[in-house]
C-alpha cells in the first residue's frame, strides 16, 4: 500500500517558502496547505485536511514540527513515519503529549546552531515521547539552510515498504 506525504510549513512560512516549493517540485502529490492561526486553528485545519487518510509520511518543520508531532500522538495508527525539521516540541502546548513512547519511526533533524529552537530541550522531550526515534544533530541554524537538501528525502518519503 503506499502513503500519503504531508508537508507541515512552521510559524511564519507557508506553503510557499522554500521547504514547501522544494517539495512540490520532487513530490508534485504532496498535501502542502497553508496553515494561519493559533495552534488549535490550525489542529483543526490539519485535522480536516487529513481526514479519511491514513499511512500517512508527516514532514513537519519548526511549528509544522509540533503540529506533526501532535497529530502523529491522536492518531498514532495513521502514520506511518514521522519527519522533524527542528520541531518546536518543546513549547508548552506538547506537554499533554510528551513522554507518550510512541513506536512509530521518527526522524528529526535539529541545527547545533538553531537560535529559535532550542536543540537540547527538543531532543528530552523527543527521547521521551518516541520509542523509535533517529536524531541528527548538524551543523546548520534553525532552518536547516545547509542540510535540508542533503536529507535523504528519498529515502524517508518511500511510500511503499514496511511500515516501521
Amino acid at each position: 500500500m503506499t502513503a500519503t506525504r504531508v508537508f507541515i510549513h512552521g510559524l511564519e512560512s507557508t506553503s510557499q517558502g522554500t521547504k514547501g516549493l522544494y517539495f512540490r517540485e520532487r513530490y508534485p502529490e504532496m498535501i502542502i496547505e497553508d496553515y494561519t492561526g493559533a495552534l488549535e486553528v490550525r489542529m483543526e485545519k490539519l485535522e480536516a485536511v487529513l481526514a479519511g487518510k491514513d499511512k500517512l509520511i508527516l514532514v513537519g518543520s519548526s511549528f509544522g514540527g509540533l503540529m506533526a508531532a501532535i497529530y502523529a500522538c491522536r492518531h498514532p495508527a495513521k502514520v506511518r513515519r514521522l519527519i522533524l525539521l527542528a520541531p518546536a516540541i518543546n513549547l508548552e502546548e506538547f506537554e499533554p503529549y510528551a513522554g507518550q513512547a510512541l513506536a512509530l519511526p521518527v526522524h528529526l533533524y535539529h541545527g547545533r546552531r538553531d537560535d529559535v529552537v532550542p536543540p537540547g530541550e527538543v531532543r528530552a522531550v523527543a527521547e521521551r515521547t518516541f520509542r523509535n526515534l533517529t536524531y541528527c544533530f548538524v551543523e546548520d541554524d534553525h532552518s536547516l539552510h545547509d542540510t535540508f537538501q542533503a536529507i535523504p528525502w528519498e529515502e524517508l518519503l518511500k511510500k511503499t515498504g514496511n511500515s516501521h
